[in-house]
């Protein structure tokens, strides 16, 4: 005999179980399951522990996805100030960092704590952890999820089991493998929001600079995209919020164009200190780089460090458009094992925008990470999460 509810949903990370509560608090009988014994670890771990949960300014310009309008009717149905207003009604202190980025006062426990209040407010039953064996169609039920532990009906069901993006908390591909296996297009998974890496004779020259930080303009060639944020250097390559935002973006033999001085017209106040300044090149340079960055720049371009007086016009121009124009081209990400995303998954054509509903396969949902919209880093996920897991459970 199998377990009968309204709805199951697969997955309780941030998408899931939003989901389930909406669901639920409609008076559906949900049944939630995970095959994680720990709770929900993605929200856990993100934002150093203190979760990012979403961004005052959230639109489909902040989403990569091969529609990009695809999001907006979720995001226009369940806004930022939608969950700020959930988090305020738990009583959750939060601040804002820089670009809207809000952030729990105290811990990501605590997003974690309201989402199972919202579950138990919805009476959402829960089944973890759990293996899934099988999710069979059942023509009189809906669909028979088979579990190690029995077999469950369910009407409706929803794959929140986002995407490959850090393995060792969990992550799998069984948004994919059930997409595919009911006949539904999957753009290629990706790593997201990860750090890149260079060839070993690229990179050489400055590996000895890891844990140096400075603010940039990065774009990459072949798109409109560009971000001013701190880029980190690190002994394979590029990290910090400016290269993730824009790996995002970025493909095999694709370069980079950084601007390492982008606050400064830094050709201009070269040649205006030429005239006025006593001081070596290096010390000038410390003014507009960190001292290790700029001592290395000047080393590896065998750059003579003598009075800035000495130097020509042609020199000083040529200096100057070397740090504003550094065009270099990555050998590829540190993977899955460090992305902090997945991009790709579920072909939003195969879907309905307003309620994630697979459109060859009806009573089949799927919502966040495993469907192919992928947010900019800053709060934009989670708040993806939100978005679709209440418009799906809107919808069931």
């Amino acid at each position: 005999m199998s377990e009968r509810f309204d709805v199951a949903v697969i997955g309780a990370g941030a998408a899931g179980m939003m989901c389930a509560a909406v669901a639920g608090q409609r008076g559906r009988s949900v049944v939630l399951l995970d095959h994680a014994a720990r709770l929900a670890e993605k929200i856990r771990i993100s934002g150093g522990g203190r979760c990012n949960f979403t961004n005052r300014e959230v639109g489909p310009a902040n989403f990569i996805s091969n529609n990009p309008q695809f999001a907006r009717s979720a995001l226009e149905g369940y806004t930022a100030q939608d969950f700020v207003d959930l988090v305020m009604r738990y009583r959750i202190g939060f601040h804002e960092k820089h670009r809207g980025q809000l952030f729990c006062d105290e811990s990501s426990e605590q997003i974690i704590a309201m989402l199972v209040a919202e579950c138990d407010a919805g009476r959402v039953q829960w089944r973890r952890p759990v293996t899934i064996v099988d999710l069979v169609p059942d023509p009189a039920q809906g669909f028979r999820i088979v579990t190690e532990g029995g077999s469950i009906a369910a009407k409706s069901v929803v794959i929140a089991t986002g995407g490959l993006s850090i393995p060792k908390i969990g992550a799998t591909d069984y948004a994919y493998r059930t997409a595919k296996r009911f006949g539904l297009r999957v753009v290629e998974p990706r790593p997201a929001l990860v750090p890149l890496t260079f060839s070993s004779d690229v990179w050489a020259p400055f590996a000895a600079l890891s844990g140096v930080a400075v603010e940039v303009d990065v774009a990459c060639a072949g798109t409109a995209a560009r971000f001013r944020e701190d880029l980190l250097f690190t002994h394979r390559g590029l990290s910090g919020p400016a290269v993730l935002q824009i790996s995002s973006y970025w493909k095999p033999g694709t370069p980079l164009a950084i601007d390492l001085v982008p606050a400064s017209d830094l050709r201009v106040e070269l040649l205006e200190r030429k005239d006025t300044s006593k001081q070596n090149l290096s010390q000038v340079l410390a003014n507009y780089l960190p001292k290790r960055l700029a001592s290395q720049w000047q080393q590896t371009a065998g750059i003579d460090d003598r009075r800035i007086a000495e130097w020509s016009n042609g020199a000083l121009t040529a200096l100057a458009a070397g740090l504003e124009h550094w065009h270099l081209v990555p050998d590829g990400t540190e993977g899955f094992r460090k992305a902090e995303v997945t991009a790709g998954g579920v072909d939003t054509a195969e879907l309905s925008q307003k309620t994630f509903e697979a459109k060859r396969m009806p009573g089949l949902h799927f919502i966040g990470e495993a469907v192919d919209v992928t947010g900019w880093l800053g709060g934009y996920n989670f708040q993806w999460a939100w978005s679709s897991g209440f418009a799906s459970g809107q919808a069931v």
